[in-house]
């Protein structure tokens, strides 16, 4: 518990200094432009993490948030099924806290991405359009369902996903989730040298 305490403590004295850097104008912390500053949504994070281990008792995660979204539509299109799995009779599909945090997660980002003014209108980004063309929509929509596909199971499989693992895990500190967040680096580096051609 002291742990939390003290991570807490740096992060709130933290985050205002990282906020004032990030907006100085000058040296490694500088960001420009409309988009929000990185290091304090880095802070702002670190604190809403601490918060839900505090509240709740559970760390920050949003793959659960995948899984019970599953079984509730397969509660609609298979419900005999579904209810026969498992998993689900651990776990009962519902909406709670983490499918809430998904979902303020998607409309956070769109909020985001308004306010900074990088809502673009595409569907294809620069660099992907300059990679493939800017005829390869089909192949962009395919590559993204199979890849959240593959980094859903994934993340099922590993017991957390970049949330769960990546901010929570390694918070605490937790050698599984620093082993999990390499490989996450290491695949993502490999997928993007194989795709782009770096």
């Amino acid at each position: 518990m002291t742990r939390y305490i003290m991570v807490g403590i740096v992060l709130v004295l933290g985050t205002p200094g990282l906020a004032v850097a990030a907006t100085a104008g000058t040296g490694p912390l500088d960001h420009s432009g409309p988009a929000w500053s990185p290091y304090l949504v880095g802070g702002l994070i670190g604190l809403l993490s601490m918060a839900t281990l505090y509240f709740s008792a559970r760390p920050l995660g949003a793959s659960s948030a995948y899984a019970a979204l599953a079984g509730m539509l397969g509660r609609v299109v298979a419900p005999k099924h579904t209810e026969s799995l498992k998993y689900f009779q651990d776990k009962p599909p519902a909406v709670n806290w983490g499918f809430m945090l998904l979902l303020g997660t998607v409309v956070g980002a769109f909020l985001a991405a308004w306010q900074g003014g990088e809502l673009t209108n595409q569907w294809l980004p620069p660099l992907w359009a300059s990679r493939f063309g800017e005829a390869s929509l089909p192949m962009r929509l395919a590559a993204a369902l199979i890849g959240g596909i593959l980094m859903a199971f994934g993340a099922r499989l590993a017991g957390g996903c970049t949330s769960g693992h990546g901010i929570s895990g390694t918070m605490q500190l937790s050698v599984g989730s620093w082993i999990a967040v390499s490989c996450f680096f290491i695949g993502g580096i490999a997928t993007a040298m194989l795709m782009f051609r770096v």
